[in-house]
């Protein structure tokens, strides 16, 4: 394979889209798990789900499962769901409340904090201490939460630094997600992601989306309107600050980062189908500017922030051609659903764009599998995705060792 693989590398170019084999090879499919998923940070979720002690969160993705809990000193952990008798998975519900979690295959019980507490018929010399669930690295982002299952994850913490003072006044921290939804899609996990790194498709494919973001097309997003956006997001209490950092080529950053506030239409204060506002603003803010903010943690991690509320997207893989996308949408923590929020109102937009996602990444899937689908060349308005590729591409070569 590792020859293969070289070869295949060589047949890469930047500005075009990906061999076909990257969307439709079993094992390729294991090294994106293994050697990208598993050595990245991924957002799981959010502190309002565990306020309680016992409370937890199962979160899937591959091959691997990751149990997420708030221990009886209301401590968050994260550790493998994966036994260390004999690897059954130990944690069966997505989420509740529980005082030990009990392997369903042999009882080996386990504390909250992941330490063995019981297992029977295991003899004298056995000791306990040596058979906790494997813990995982685990940050909390102002309410946010990440894992990352490698022994030796990327530096997350320098990016974290230099987004504080941009959202802060969103206070993310005093969310809560009060709707998910995943729409299957039967496509490679690359080319959903892919969609979302770029707006070239936009205005044929999505039209309710295209009535109110001016992210459609570059030339509608003049001088005037954005600098007309800014000059009110100081106003409201935003930063008129943006962030980009981009890991490739850099020996000092090891993920990328993006913070960038564009302006909507005249006439919408967010995202919804009339224009008007569906939540209570966030945070400290004050009013409405006129616009929304993309904001990317680590090229797998998606959110697009609004005055009154935000979404999180996630491209989950199930299998070589199936991947969840995971719509998350929150609203500030004292906001009431029928008195300062109308569900299906506030889901509207993105349940939508959505489901057109679910049917145009589909179609490119199954004009990949064809043997006489030959990768074409990037739009400008698709440096995303020549952003993500190179990324990508740079640490599969890195962890298999092929530098």
């Amino acid at each position: 394979m590792e020859q293969g693989f070289k070869e295949l590398l060589l047949k890469c170019q930047g500005s075009h889209s990906l061999p076909r084999q990257f969307y439709t090879s079993e094992i390729l499919y294991k090294m994106d798990i293994e050697h990208y998923w598993n050595h990245s940070w991924i957002w799981v979720g959010h502190v309002s789900q565990i306020p309680k002690a016992g409370d937890f969160f199962v979160f899937d993705y591959g091959y691997e499962s990751v149990i997420v809990a708030r221990d009886k000193n209301k401590n968050v952990n994260a550790f493998l769901n994966v036994c260390r008798h004999r690897g059954s998975r130990v944690c069966i519900k997505k989420s509740g409340n529980t005082r030990v979690f009990a392997c369903p295959y042999h009882a080996w019980t386990y504390e909250l904090s992941g330490n063995l507490r019981a297992a029977r018929e295991m003899g004298d010399d056995f000791d306990k201490a040596e058979y906790s669930l494997k813990k995982v690295n685990l940050r909390i982002f102002h309410g946010l939460i990440f894992i990352c299952i490698s022994n030796n994850p990327p530096n997350i913490d320098k990016g974290l630094f230099q987004l504080e003072t941009l959202v802060e006044p969103f206070e993310f921290e005093n969310l809560k997600i009060v709707h998910s939804q995943n729409y299957p899609v039967s496509a490679n996990w690359k080319l959903a992601l892919e969609n979302y790194m770029e707006c070239y498709h936009c205005a044929p494919a999505h039209l309710e989306y295209s009535k109110s973001h001016s992210l459609k097309d570059p030339s509608s997003a003049n001088i005037e309107l954005k600098k007309c956006m800014l000059k009110k997001s100081i106003q409201v209490g935003l930063s008129d600050d943006e962030l980009q950092i981009n890991s490739l080529g850099s020996k000092d950053e090891e993920m990328d980062f993006y913070f960038s506030r564009y302006p909507l239409f005249q006439g919408y204060q967010t995202g919804s189908k009339s224009g008007k506002k569906l939540a209570p603003l966030l945070g400290k803010l004050k009013d409405f500017d006129g616009g929304t903010t993309d904001m990317q943690i680590g090229i797998l991690n998606n959110f697009l922030c609004y005055s009154d509320h935000v979404i999180g997207y996630r491209f989950i893989p199930r299998s070589i051609q199936l991947t969840d996308i995971e719509v998350i949408w929150m609203v500030r923590s004292d906001a009431e659903e029928g008195l300062d929020y109308n569900l299906q109102d506030l889901t509207w937009l993105w349940h939508c764009t959505s489901q057109d996602d679910e049917r145009i990444i589909g179609l490119n899937q199954k004009g990949v599998n064809s043997d006489h689908y030959v990768p074409g060349p990037l739009s400008n308005m698709e440096w995303g995705i020549k952003a993500f590729h190179a990324g990508y591409i740079k640490q599969l070569v890195s962890q298999t060792n092929l530098n």
